[in-house]
């Protein structure tokens, strides 16, 4: 009966298997959790910088909102 546990002690801290699953798991956890972060960050940026560059394009005037409202482009 000691033989069956010493061997199956040996195996347990032999199989790093399981272990190395969950530190990749919480890996792309926090990897997901900081993307989230930056793009609620940058959000409000994004969205101005692709309208300017929208109304760039089609030759237009940027009109900025006052407020929490986009800026919007008039031809």
């Amino acid at each position: 009966m000691r033989s069956f546990f010493s061997n199956l002690a040996t195996r347990l801290r032999r199989d790093q298997r399981g272990a190395t699953a969950v530190e990749y798991g919480i890996m792309v956890s926090l990897i997901a959790v900081v993307i989230i972060i930056a793009v609620t960050a940058l959000g409000g940026t994004l969205q101005d910088t692709f309208t300017q560059v929208q109304c760039s394009v089609s030759s237009g005037t940027l009109v900025p909102r006052a407020g929490d409202v986009a800026a919007s482009c008039t031809p």
